[in-house]
């Protein structure tokens, strides 16, 4: 009895490897070779206040590949995007990092947007020897921190020091304004930066900061600050925030009676703005890092908008040029390998949509871009001039 038992197992036993052998198919038939493939990694939030930033990131960079891998690809192999959210939390973006770096095994990560997410991921990066390209990550510890360039963190972004200097100058030297309030996110680094560069510029031009107004991530009764401030009777308010409290910011403003301009950077900048506090930010300056109406931008907005059927925002351009300038690197290294694609991002010098592109390889930032001015009119983002803060 138990011999017959254990004839019947093994006979069961290969009926059942012979279906499963007949079943597989060969990897090729399902999916490219690995070695045919440059896997890169995304990342950003694509949950939360920021996920419509993140979303039109993730979204431009597939645009982007599936018309690079049209054309043949590079380096005669398919380009794969593979995404996670951060959520826009820190940790979330070091788990991120690591995954990327360690189990998917990319050649180099675009993202993120926000400095807060960019600065913690420095060690992950030295450690797995992989290099990211931050887009609108202007925190200058981003990629140098005590002096020092961090070895694998790159951007394409102009950085706070100059956003502010480009702010302050602005408002003083163009537009007159003497007196300024500003209110500021002081949980968040990107807007830490942005106050301190705006303060210090502004006042070294002989203007006052006659009032400084502080809330946390999280709040949405802004009107004790905007009262007090409203006392301090300022020419133009600064706001080193992104859109959401911007919009809440704005609307409280203009109820409480505040008609003075509003004056933001490049956090300000959303389809979304307009949606949440059109009427409110009638007027408002904010320095960016591309003209809208710029025509050599004009074919990529087309092109997003006959894919996606919605209007690109800001992080679509700066992802642009982020992939222009991790292509660029990969041909000149003529390697889809990280270190030397590394090397190669130091001694960039491209031409992207939202100006020229010089990789300085002592700080990793594109070095002399100039900034665009504009100002909202209506439902559009008007081109004022480019200015350089001097």
């Amino acid at each position: 009895m138990y011999k017959r038992t254990l004839a019947l197992l093994l006979v069961s036993l290969m009926i059942l490897t012979m279906a499963f052998t007949g079943c597989s198919k060969p990897q090729t038939e399902t999916a490219a070779p690995a070695e045919e493939i440059i896997k890169v990694g995304w990342m950003g939030s694509l949950t939360g206040d920021q996920a419509v930033w993140g979303q039109c990131e993730l979204d431009t960079v597939k645009m982007l590949f599936e018309e690079i891998n049209a054309k043949g690809g590079l380096l005669g192999k398919k380009l794969e995007v593979i995404g996670y959210d951060t959520k826009g939390d820190p940790q979330e973006a070091v788990n991120v990092a690591k995954r990327l770096t360690g189990q998917d095994k990319v050649v180099a990560i675009l993202g993120p947007n926000a400095s807060g997410n960019a600065i913690p991921i420095a060690p992950v990066l030295e450690q797995a020897k992989v290099p990211d390209i931050a887009t609108v990550a202007t925190n200058p510890k981003v990629t140098v921190l005590d002096g020092k360039v961090k070895p694998y963190n790159f951007r394409v972004c102009f950085i706070d020091p100059y956003q502010g200097a480009v702010a302050a100058g602005y408002a003083y030297d163009v537009l007159g304004f003497k007196k300024a309030a500003i209110l500021y996110d002081v949980a968040d680094d990107y807007s830490q930066g942005l106050t301190q560069f705006f303060e210090e510029f502004f006042v070294s031009k002989g203007g006052t900061v006659v009032a400084k107004e502080a809330f946390k991530f999280g709040d949405v009764d802004f009107r004790p600050q905007l009262s007090k401030i409203k006392e301090a009777n300022p020419e133009v308010l600064f706001l080193p925030i992104f859109f959401k409290e911007a919009a809440l910011i704005a609307n409280q403003a203009r109820e409480l009676g505040i008609t003075i301009p509003l004056m933001g950077g490049d956090g300000l900048p959303s389809e979304q703005l307009f949606t949440m506090a059109k009427d409110a930010v009638q007027g408002t300056y904010i320095v960016n890092h591309v003209d809208y109406d710029d025509p050599e931008v004009q074919d990529l907005k087309s092109r997003y908008r006959t894919k996606y059927n919605k209007e690109l925002e800001l992080n679509g351009y700066l992802v642009h040029d982020a992939v222009v300038v991790l292509v660029d690197a990969i041909e000149r290294a003529g390697s889809a390998d990280s270190v030397k694609i590394t090397e190669a991002l130091e001694t960039t010098k491209v031409k992207g949509v939202t100006g020229q592109i010089n990789i300085s390889k002592e700080t990793h930032n594109p070095e002399g871009k100039d900034a665009a001015i504009v100002k909202i009119e209506g439902d559009k983002y008007v081109f004022q001039q480019k200015y350089s803060a001097k």
